[in-house]
């Protein structure tokens, strides 16, 4: 009786429902889990938590804030020992001790306390300072003393410094760094007319008279960025736990506040500003700090440039492949190549990209149009545009299949009215047939973008850097730089994970960078499938 029911079911295939449901399920959890993991470590990097100091059982004192806890690991017989645990303390202050993070045994903890009196620095450089405030200096004069004065005192200068740091960044960042990209374009139009011959003459004079008024300009930012320097005279002097000092002048400090006196509203001020900080901010201290808005800005560029590429490319080779060529033996061993393309290793199409885009066409770019500048390449050396296109080869097989199972399901009998009604093929194929498609073409798209943001190897050859310089697009002709190197926020996860000396400071900054790459991959996806679905919609209606 079993065996028959047995074999009942199996012949139903409900056994395999069920193990499908149950393998489905599994990935759910497992992906709910991941994704929660990252959001939990990555919110927890913005949240500002509370300074400690313990003391120990030989009597000295760690300051910072609890970040980790973990079992110490015991080798000796098993049920011999109760089990130990240790707390990892983020104590700041890498200048003076070295690092930013240690390991304590609670065993050793004495007595925990949340010292009142304490400020957390945000600094430009070495990470964050945790202490107490001494007293707070203009010039030579003291303003003010202990850490209550002191850090109402600074917390209202603060804002006038932040100021005047902006204007100096402003002034030697843009300002200057446009008048040095004036004189380089000059220089290049000079050396330009002398490969021509032209070593004299009306060209040649006006751009020499225009390099006195550049260098003129240069000396006045120069004095002015001298000025704003000077004027920044207000330091701090602060205190370690065990009483070593500090001095740190006021432009080096980004943020200071008291987190063990903030309220429930107050941390929530403070890890909305945070957020903001990350997402529109410049990266800092080899990445570990700071923002990641280049990142961002680089990879929603590439994306955006790659899809322009490779869905018309796609799209084209698809309606051939369908409506156009004549199918047999050769159209199938094209389509067999198609399908073989999307599993290529990533890589390899990396490694295509440079040796085709970068050094063949770059390089023969560069020969023609570019001859003043060599042997510095301007094209011939990775930028933005060949990585865009190397993504774009890489995408363009999903764009195909996509786009040919949606001609396929394009009924037969629309194409022959149209073409019964007098259209031509083309006709047909623009206005009858393309818009019917145009939701599995969105499709496509909306999986090669998917694979386009998170690939990072091609990259790493084609284009992307640790940090770059400039953005892709300014306020320098001739606007849109595609030349030029760029961030991206799949690499920069991997350098600053994999690449950085400070691994624990490093690991908020990668939990956070993840979770803002999911994000963003969801939302481009979101806008192509909400085009995706009005889209539908309209054609449901013209078909009523």
């Amino acid at each position: 009786m079993l065996i028959a029911t047995g074999k009942k079911i199996w012949k139903r295939g409900d056994l395999f429902i069920w193990w499908t449901g149950a393998g489905l399920a599994l990935s759910l959890i497992m992906t709910t889990a991941l994704i929660m993991a990252i959001v939990v470590n990555a919110v927890g990097s913005f949240w500002p938590g509370e300074i400690q100091v313990l003391t120990l059982n030989d009597g000295s004192q760690v300051l910072g804030m609890q970040v980790g806890r973990e079992k110490i690991p015991d080798f000796g017989p098993s049920n011999t020992k109760p089990e130990r645990y240790r707390i990892q303390i983020k104590k700041a202050n890498r200048d003076i001790y070295g690092s930013d993070f240690t390991w304590v045994d609670e065993d050793k903890i004495k007595t925990i306390q949340l010292p009142q009196k304490v400020v957390a620095v945000e600094r430009r450089e070495w990470g964050y300072f945790f202490g107490f405030i001494k007293e707070v200096l203009d010039g030579d004069k003291v303003i003010a003393q202990g850490t209550v004065e002191g850090l109402k005192v600074t917390q209202n200068i603060l804002p006038v410094v932040a100021a005047r740091n902006k204007d100096i960044e402003r002034i030697g960042k843009k300002e200057v760094g446009a008048i040095n990209y004036k004189l380089e374009r000059v220089r290049l139009k000079l050396k330009k007319l002398a490969l021509e011959g032209l070593t004299q003459g009306e060209k040649v004079e006006a751009l020499n008279q225009e390099v006195p008024q550049l260098q003129s300009q240069y000396k006045a930012l120069e004095k002015k960025l001298h000025q704003l320097r000077s004027s920044q005279t207000a330091k701090i002097i602060f205190q370690t736990v065990e009483g070593r000092e500090k001095s740190l002048p006021l432009s080096q400090v980004l943020d200071i506040y008291n987190p063990n006196q903030f309220s429930l509203l107050d941390k929530l001020g403070y890890f909305f500003k945070r957020t903001f900080n990350f997402l529109w901010e410049d990266p800092r201290e080899a990445n570990t700090e700071g923002g990641v808005f280049p990142a961002i800005f680089g990879t929603v560029l590439m994306v955006l440039m790659m899809s322009l590429l490779a869905t018309p490319l796609g799209v084209l080779a698809a309606f051939y492949l369908r409506e156009y060529a004549r199918q047999g033996a050769l159209v199938s061993i094209v389509r067999i190549a198609v399908n073989n393309l999307a599993g290529v290793p990533s890589i390899v199409f990396g490694v295509f990209g440079v040796g085709f885009f970068i050094y063949f066409i770059g390089g023969s770019i560069d020969q023609i149009l570019f001859p003043e500048s060599l042997p510095t390449p301007t094209f011939g050396t990775g930028g933005i545009l060949w990585a865009s296109l190397t993504m774009a080869l890489l995408t363009v097989p999903v764009v195909i299949v996509s786009t040919e199972e949606g001609l396929a399901a394009v009924p037969k009998g629309a194409r022959e009215a149209s073409l019964a009604l007098g259209a031509t093929k083309f006709e047909t194929t623009w206005r009858v047939v393309l818009p019917a498609v145009m939701p599995s073409i969105l499709t496509g798209l909306i999986l090669a973008m998917a694979r386009a943001a998170g690939e990072v190897a091609p990259l790493m050859i084609t284009g992307v850097v640790k940090l770059a310089p400039s953005l892709p697009v300014d306020g320098l002709w001739p606007f849109v730089h595609l030349e030029r190197k760029f961030m991206h926020l799949g690499f920069h996860i991997y350098d600053v994970g994999f690449q950085s000396p400070n691994v624990d400071a490093a690991r908020p900054m990668v939990f956070a960078t993840t979770l803002l790459l999911i994000v963003m991959v969801i939302l481009l996806n979101l806008a192509a499938i909400f085009l995706r679905n009005r889209l539908r919609k309209q054609l449901t209606a013209s078909a009523v």
